[in-house]
């Protein structure tokens, strides 16, 4: 699959979104090699929906051009670098831990007709990551067993203004790595930085703007009072931003 990236989006680039592309992207996606490949298959929770993996939850909304993964609050306070995060890589400094691997997120994200742009650049002179914009929005159940569903910015606080973050993602793409000793190549976006608030080059989605890795002088933290308890399952819901 991570080899194979690069092919698919230029072999489907051409096509509108079909369900048999859907299909071929998916079967491309199980054969690949991926943190969560070990994983026990996992209960599907939306079944009316195209899984991309019986291990990871993600699934592709072909009515609504969403791709829709599965996650749990991992986070609700505090200075925060990523939103959203594969488990067990970024967890401690992201609000969102996902059961999924970015490259399946990104893949999911090239079924819904997305293309990536460029990740930030740092040298010789800062020039910000491009792509299509993404809308992100949270999905959850509150213990009344309400549904909400809020834009991912309202869950992120400026820590300039106080007010929630009005900055939107774009889909920078991450980028791939060739490990000299096996020459094996990975997808770096696995390492934890799918969805991101600082600036990092491994971003699969970032923002278009300068936003410092400094600890002391982070741009963003949790929204606290907004975000769900901790352990909170959610759904983030991915698609073309405007």
């Amino acid at each position: 699959m991570l080899a194979s990236l690069p092919i698919i989006q230029a072999r489907f680039s051409r096509f509108p979104l079909s369900r048999r592309a859907v299909v071929v992207l998916a079967a491309t996606c199980w054969m690949a090699p991926g943190p969560l490949q070990a994983a026990e298959p996992a209960p599907n929770r939306h079944p009316d929906l195209k899984r991309l993996s019986p291990t990871e939850d993600v699934w592709i909304d072909l009515a609504a051009k969403q791709v829709v993964v599965g996650g749990t609050v991992c986070l609700d306070k505090g200075p925060i670098e990523y939103f959203a995060c594969p488990q067990d890589t970024k967890d401690y400094e992201s609000l969102v831990a996902v059961k999924a691997s970015a490259r399946l997120v990104h893949t999911g994200l090239l079924a819904i007709g997305l293309q990536p742009g460029s990740p930030v650049s740092f040298d010789p002179e800062y020039v910000a990551a491009t792509g299509p914009v993404v809308k992100v929005q949270m999905r959850w159940h509150t213990a009344a067993a309400d549904t909400q569903v809020v834009p991912a910015q309202e869950w992120v606080r400026d820590t300039r203004s106080g007010a929630a973050m009005k900055e939107r993602w774009v889909f920078a793409g991450s980028s791939f790595w060739t490990d000299p000793v096996d020459g094996k190549e990975y997808y770096q976006a696995d390492g934890g930085d799918l969805i991101c608030l600082s600036n990092f080059p491994t971003a699969m989605l970032d923002l278009p703007i300068p936003s410092t890795q400094s600890n002391e002088a982070l741009l963003f933290e949790a929204f606290e009072g907004r975000v769900p308890p901790v352990g909170t399952a959610v759904d983030l819901l991915l698609s073309k931003g405007e």
